[in-house]
């Protein structure tokens, strides 16, 4: 299959083109890329990069796998070994198998010093891994001479330490350097000065910098304004120059001012060059020196190997020796000459042989990322260093002998080498739980199986959970899985595809989700078991619920997660660190209610009306009046009771929607039709019949203006796309919904034309409804009925009755479910259509369906490298936790790939709420009070003051307040049992409560204590 052809291929590239856009990836479907080694950072590249859709890959390798390679190279198998099989060659068809668009070849021909590299001219980009430094300088010596230059990268892991390089030519055009959407900013002054100066609207800060162009739009009075672009200054937060207006007309309200992404110009050196005067990215700001130390360390690696003809040898002092002294030599040649770290030398030293594969999977999620900014232009490249060290892993392996180092004749020899056999065997002993088998989930299970996590011979397990079914979409990002696996369980299907990777590892599967009705599942003892948890999901509710598990059960937990280019990572352990609780992510931003019902001012809004319309509509209404006739036996029975004075909730919607009810396609066509005068045009003539266009507030502005827009009304065309679009997806709906059966003639235009043309629409009557302007209001619960709404009801229900339009078939409806990814169901097609209609009576920019379904989908826009990058960056802190490493050890992340940005960050240390001198506790402790059968509340109490020695003022088991003094009937609790008061679960032999005590300063509120669990039996010794 062409790559050509990729953009037909929608279910399989979407996430990823919401990240990359049409443009790149058809870029990137042109291009041809050639990588040199397919070791372990080698196949990562290749993964990630063929994942993405480029057109050809060339992978390079003239190693035998040996049985060192089945621990870093994921694709390598025991038989590969046996047969002596070429790198390239055995790993071949098994990255080829990860994208049928992208043409796959080995080259299995020497590369070296006299090699002539004409051959590459074919290649858009050349990425080099395990290829000496003398021959990285003659390549990309090559690449840059070229014209138009050959896009230069190469990536190496050694040990503990990993770098990243990228030449892209003298000059390399970026036409997107951020990939974020233009910002809108709502203009609500303008000054006629000399410089200008634009202010927007109050609490809506511009976040904009100095230097970006914007262009204006829909300005009265400065009107000249409108269509220009002008370069801005940034005066404040709310403010901002754009040159001289003191010619222009007096500004008076509205406008809109929409940034304009204009190319940059990014310019490289060679690698000759850069070596001596490097360019580096720094990552942790704790360490701003480590870059340029880890540079010169690496150096002098690769001047080791040139003078020796092979590697330090692992844990080898006497080459440590001699690898610092080339280290200050080669300080010297550097234009800084930076100083030498003693420690980052002996450690890169001691560990070079070996191969840290986690490292690998970041640093090679974050060269995959540079390989498609250098074919497609998007994003801002790396300038033009990036070096990732875990020195903080081997630090604490200081006192361990050289053996523990040494090879075993493993699979594990290159990971032993770095960490030490005791910390391996650790993780072969580990038990831990994975929540979710999704990218970052697949990404963790390879991590998990090149390091070996669960092998061990009596301990260790792995255990995942993921209730979701693969889809095609899945499978440009989850590598594990495959075209014929569409459908199949992701954790089972996962856990399969593991064991190719590890036969040794041991893996248990579920299906069921990780929430509070499976704690019968996933119950104390469960976590208790657990020696890490470790999360791969898309949403936060789940997230902070596993955190209070963990925290209950004293569990580390690590988390992450990605969002197209960026990602996060976060380490929380038991008495050290804060828990994803501690720290509330800003909620996200609802549109206000009238907003969306009455003065949407952009797309986001008109899209969020059609998929509430949606709901309404097909969805809930539907529900809704199921219920309801679920409950009455008949249509008499309801009747009869109304006019007996019975008040039955719902029933005026439901009666009104019985006595509408479309019976055939062609009134569900004319219902369509009705809606659409409805929605498009008497809504608007209704809020300017409430609000015409000279309305003014009290202060004298104009009511309509900037960000509230008047609307139009829409004439319905026939002939227009758009409008014929709605008719059809709506009429499909309705006659769904309504059970109205339809043939596909039924959506010939020549029988909507028909039907359309005999439709008598209604004509547009003011009322006088009070339109909600408030924008702190919600949505009302309830729609209050009138009795002349009750009294109509009646009729109409009587005249169902009597037309036999209310027998037991008429009494059903088929309620519909959001899909959008079945283009045939009409549900997207309706939501672009309605949202268009709304944008144009509302005069905002129409979005295509595209961008409709990302924001109506809520869909999270996703690609291979940052997945890549976050799972190997959990490994590498897994591997801490594991050792049980001091808290400065550990790391959080947050990762931009396309800026690109990485920082590292200390955890946050637990916070320790002080009780009173020599009693205080953190979110980690737990209190414990053991009853007896006749405990009573008071008995409970009184062991908490006198264990503790807090006055306890309130008692509470979640919701529910078990003592409150002040409550009536509350005393009188404190004489009764506790296995009356609370019970726990069948599984449980206790509860975990809350009780708070008094402070020891008057004035103050009471305080909650750590969770006291109290146990109904005392325990056995």
């Amino acid at each position: 299959m062409a790559a050509d052809s990729m953009e037909i291929d929608d279910a399989l590239y979407s996430r990823q083109r919401y990240v990359l856009g049409d443009t790149a990836m058809q870029k990137m479907a042109q291009s041809h890329v050639f990588l040199s080694g397919i070791g372990g950072l080698g196949v990562e590249i290749a993964k990630n990069i063929i994942l993405a859709g480029v057109k050809a890959l060339t992978v390079h390798d003239t190693k035998q796998c040996t049985k060192w390679d089945l621990g870093i190279n994921f694709f390598i198998h025991e038989d590969d070994i046996s047969s002596q099989r070429n790198r390239a060659e055995a790993t071949l068809h098994r990255i080829a198998e990860l994208n049928p668009y992208v043409h796959v070849a080995a080259s299995v021909v020497p590369l070296d010093e006299t090699t002539d590299l004409s051959f590459l001219k074919q290649y858009q980009c050349v990425i080099l891994t395990e290829v000496s430094l003398l021959l990285q300088k003659k390549i990309n010596d090559f690449c840059h001479a070229q014209q138009p230059p050959i896009k230069f990268i190469s990536a190496d892991v050694y040990g503990v330490c990993s770098r990243l390089f990228c030449d892209f030519g003298d000059e390399f055009e970026v036409l997107d350097t951020t990939g974020e959407e233009p910002k809108e900013i709502f203009i609500s002054n303008i000054t006629q000065s000399n410089p200008g100066i634009v202010t927007c609207l109050e609490n809506h800060p511009h976040r904009l910098e100095t230097g970006q162009f914007l262009t204006f739009r829909e300005v009265n009075g400065m009107s000249c304004l409108n269509g220009s672009t002008h370069q801005i200054t940034v005066v404040s937060p709310y403010s901002f120059s754009i040159g001289d207006t003191s010619d222009m007309e007096p500004y008076l309200h509205g406008g809109i001012a929409v940034q304009v992404k204009t190319p940059k110009m990014f310019y490289f050196e060679r690698l000759e060059k850069q070596i001596t005067n490097p360019l580096c990215l720094v990552a942790d700001f704790s360490k701003p020196e480590a870059p340029l130390q880890i540079h010169v360390a690496m150096l002098a690696l690769n001047h080791f190997q040139e003078n020796f003809g092979r590697g330090p040898n692992i844990g080898c002092l006497q080459d440590a020796e001699e690898m610092l002294k080339i280290a200050m030599s080669v300080s010297e040649t550097l234009e800084n000459k930076p100083q030498v770290n003693g420690d980052v030398v002996k450690w890169l030293s001691r560990t070079a042989q070996g191969f840290l594969t986690p490292l690998a999977a970041a640093i090679g999620g974050v060269a995959s990322q540079e390989v498609l900014k250098a074919v497609t232009g998007k994003f801002s490249p790396l300038q033009q260093w990036l070096y990732i060290d875990m020195l903080d892993i081997v630090t604490p392996l200081e006192k361990m002998g050289s053996e523990e180092f040494l090879p075993r004749g493993d699979r594990y020899d290159a990971l032993r080498a770095c960490i030490g056999d005791s910390l391996c065997q650790k993780l072969h002993d580990l038990n831990i739980f994975l929540v979710g088998c999704g990218a970052i989930g697949c990404e963790m299970l390879k991590n998990f199986a090149l390091l070996g996590v669960g092998t061990g011979q009596d301990k260790g397990l792995v255990t995942i959970t993921d209730p979701d079914l693969i889809e095609k979409s899945n499978l440009n990002r989850q590598f594990l899985f495959r075209p014929h696996h569409i459908q199949k369980p992701k954790s089972y299907t996962a856990a399969e595809a593991t064991l190719n990777i590890n036969p040794y590892l041991k893996i248990d599967s579920y299906i069921n989700k990780v929430c509070p009705a499976t704690e019968s599942t996933y119950s104390d003892e469960f976590y208790t078991k657990q020696d890490v948890i470790v999360t791969a999901l898309d949403n936060i509710e789940a997230r902070r619920y596993i955190d209070s598990r963990c925290v209950a059960n004293l569990r580390p937990l690590i988390d992450s997660g990605t969002m197209g280019t960026k990602g996060h990572t976060e380490v929380i352990v038991p008495h050290l660190t804060e828990s994803y609780n501690s720290h509330r992510d800003p909620p996200e931003e609802e549109i206000p209610f009238c907003t969306l019902k009455s003065f949407p001012a952009a797309i986001e809004h008109t899209i969020q009306w059609a998929r509430d319309k949606f709901e309404s509509s097909f969805s809930h209404k539907p529900s809704l009046f199921n219920k309801f006739w679920q409950t009455y036996a008949s249509a008499e029975e309801v009747l009869q009771r109304i006019k007996s004075g019975e008040s039955l909730e719902g029933c005026f919607h439901v009666i009104k929607t019985l006595s509408r009810r479309p019976r055939s396609w062609t009134q569900c066509v004319e219902l369509a039709r009705v809606k659409f005068e409805k929605y498009f045009s008497h809504k608007a003539l209704q809020l300017l019949h409430s609000f015409p266009l000279d309305t003014r507030l009290k202060d004298g502005s104009l009511f309509w203006q900037s960000p509230k827009r008047p609307p139009f009304p829409v004439k319905f065309e026939f002939k227009d796309p758009l409008h014929y679009g709605f008719i059809v997806s709506a009429a499909k709906l309705f006659a769904t919904v309504y059970c109205v059966p339809f043939k596909e003639k039924d959506f010939s235009e020549e029988t909507i034309l028909k039907i359309i043309s005999a439709v008598k629409v209604p004509e547009f009557r003011p009322s006088n409804k009070v339109v909600q302007t408030d924008e702190t209001a919600r949505k009302p619960d309830h729609i209050p009925v009138s009795s002349e709404d009750e009294r109509n009801a009646i009729f109409q229900l009587e005249k169902s009755i009597l037309s036999n339009e209310a027998l037991e078939n008429d009494l059903q409806m088929k309620p519909i479910s959001f899909e959008k990814d079945d283009d045939s169901n009409g549900h997207m097609d309706f939501i672009t259509a309605a949202s268009n209609l709304r944008a144009k009576m509302y005069n905002i920019e129409p979005a295509d369906r595209f961008k409709t379904k990302r924001i109506a989908g809520k869909i999270i826009p996703a690609i291979a490298t940052a997945t890549a990058a976050v799972s190997g960056l959990v490994a590498l802190e897994l591997i801490k936790v594991v050792g049980g490493y001091p808290a400065d050890a550990y790391k959080n992340c947050f990762l931009n790939l396309a800026i690109p940005i990485m920082v590292f960050t200390e955890t946050a240390e637990v916070r320790r709420t002080e009780i009173r001198n020599g009693l205080s506790f953190t979110i980690w402790d737990r209190w414990t009070v053991y009853g007896k059968e006749d405990f009573t509340l008071l008995d409970f109490i009184n062991a908490v003051r006198e264990k503790y020695g807090i006055e306890p003022t309130m008692v509470v088991q979640g919701v529910k307040m078990l003592y409150v003094p002040v409550m009536p009937g509350h005393i009188k609790r404190l004489k009764l049992t506790m296995q009356k008061l609370v019970k726990p679960s069948a599984d449980k032999k206790y509860v975990d409560l809350t009780v708070s005590f008094a402070p020891e300063t008057d004035g103050e509120e009471d305080l909650p204590g750590p969770p006291v669990r109290y146990y109904f039996v005392q325990e056995d010794n």
